[in-house]
């Protein structure tokens, strides 16, 4: 991964998501295995309702912004995932949660969009794309493997942005093709991460946020995340630190790493807040997520000298807030944007 807004901590990927199996239950223990099933669909209601609240985020930063990109993608507003993502022992219980009636399916659709508009529901199979079928890769055939879903989501993703987009779906056995109208957006991938800690993260392809902002805060404060990781895709942080030759590790803490990182971090709590701005959300957020919630995730006096405190990343935001134009027009397009291409110094 690239930096992220927060320090880095292990976590499981909703890709190669992996429940225990309970051991084979004696006959009388019914209700056992029943409150064992109802927890795990919960779970994956739980799982399928906090992906769209990132999937509706994260589509709104993308169509609003496209302007302001150097790369685009065809942004339909569709979570799909594939049944290899899964356990294999979870498998045959999925097609009652998720349809799966094919490798690939939609998990869900963001409501206004122009996959919604085009009628596609959540648990549709995706079998193909612009009529080329969609292709199962053998690394999820005997453990869980994000590979299959991957391949889909760029597939899609590599489709021209300014035209439509036609899908082969099945549903209850149907074959049908879809158009999709066009739906251009800031290319990235998103994806939510099982875990306890707060952190979130993006390495130029796919911006990560973990599954605890979405039990701890609101849409408007998880969008102030979204935004801040999403713009380090925007802006091509890793690529371009990469170019400056940062050390990673122990070593980014000092000296010449140290002030190259923060710089991004900055730019990109800068540049968010005005993504922020251009989607319909309240920059302001941004002000509020660090005066009031950033004390839980920047690590007071021990926290990453990569990241600057959460109390001057507050005031910065503010004071590029203050300095937007009276009237500026939406979409505006910061300054910033212009030196994304820049070499870091």
């Amino acid at each position: 991964m690239s930096r992220s807004l927060f320090p880095s901590a292990a976590m499981v990927a909703l890709s190669a998501l992996s429940l225990a199996v309970a051991p084979p239950v004696p006959a009388h223990a019914v209700s056992t295995v029943a409150v064992e099933a109802t927890d795990d669909r919960a779970l994956f209601d739980a799982m399928r309702a906090a992906d769209l609240r990132l999937a509706t985020i994260a589509w709104r930063l993308a169509t609003a912004n496209v302007t302001l990109c150097r790369d685009t993608a065809p942004t339909p507003g569709l979570v799909i995932h594939a049944i290899d993502q899964y356990e294999p022992a979870l498998r045959k219980e999925l097609p009652t949660t998720f349809g799966f009636e094919g490798p690939v399916a939609v998990e869900a659709v963001v409501p206004g969009s122009a996959a919604d508009k085009a009628g596609i529901a959540p648990d549709d199979t995706i079998l193909a794309v612009d009529g080329q079928p969609l292709a199962v890769d053998p690394a999820g055939a005997t453990q869980a493997n994000s590979a299959t879903r991957d391949a889909a989501q760029r597939r899609i993703a590599a489709e021209p942005a300014d035209r439509p987009l036609r899908l082969t779906i099945l549903r209850h056995g149907e074959r049908r093709d879809v158009t999709v109208a066009a739906q251009p957006g800031c290319r990235s991938r998103f994806e939510m991460m099982i875990g306890p800690d707060l952190t979130a993260s993006a390495d130029g392809d796919i911006v990560q946020i973990g599954s605890r902002f979405f039990e701890r805060f609101d849409d408007r404060m998880i969008a102030v995340v979204v935004a801040h990781e999403f713009s380090h895709n925007i802006l091509h942080h890793r690529e371009r630190l990469d170019a400056a030759g940062v050390k990673r590790g122990l070593l980014s803490e000092f000296g010449r790493n140290g002030r190259l990182f923060r710089q991004t971090e900055t730019e990109a709590d800068l540049l968010g807040a005005h993504l922020m701005r251009n989607a319909g959300y309240d920059p302001q957020d941004a002000v509020r997520f660090w005066r009031e919630h950033g004390g839980e995730v920047d690590g007071g006096l021990f926290r990453s000298r990569t990241h600057p405190s959460s109390s001057a990343r507050a005031d910065a935001v503010a004071a590029e807030i203050a300095a937007i134009p009276a009237g500026a027009p939406i979409p505006y397009r910061p300054a910033l944007i212009d030196r994304a291409g820049a070499a870091l110094q």
